[in-house]
C-alpha cells in the first residue's frame, strides 16, 4: 500500500498509509480545513544504455578511425595507448 501526502488550503502537509481505491479524506488532520489536495512528486528517470542517443552520456574512449592501408589516422592518443607505447619502449 503506497503512503499518499496531502496538502490541505491553509498550506499544511500530511502523510497517509491507504489504498489505492480508498476515498481521499474529507479535512485536513491538522486544521480540520477541506477539501485536500494529492501532492505528486516527479520521479528520476536514467536514460541508459545502448538505443539512446551518442550525445547523452560520454564513452571512455573512442574508436580509432583507420585509413585504407590500415594505418592509424594520426589523431591524439589515448592514456591507454600511451601506456602500451611507454611499456613497450621499455621492454626494448
Amino acid at each position: 500500500m503506497p503512503i499518499y501526502e496531502y496538502r490541505c488550503p491553509n498550506g499544511h502537509l500530511f502523510e497517509l498509509f491507504q489504498r489505492i481505491d480508498d476515498p481521499r479524506p474529507e479535512a485536513c488532520e491538522v486544521c480540520g480545513e477541506g477539501p485536500l489536495e494529492r501532492v505528486l512528486y516527479p520521479v528520476a528517470v536514467h536514460f541508459k544504455g545502448s538505443g539512446f542517443y551518442t550525445t547523452d552520456y560520454g564513452r571512455g574512449s573512442a574508436k580509432k578511425e583507420t585509413s585504407k592501408d590500415g594505418s592509424d589516422d594520426g589523431g591524439p592518443t589515448t592514456k591507454k595507448e600511451e601506456k602500451k607505447e611507454a611499456k613497450k619502449a621499455a621492454e626494448a
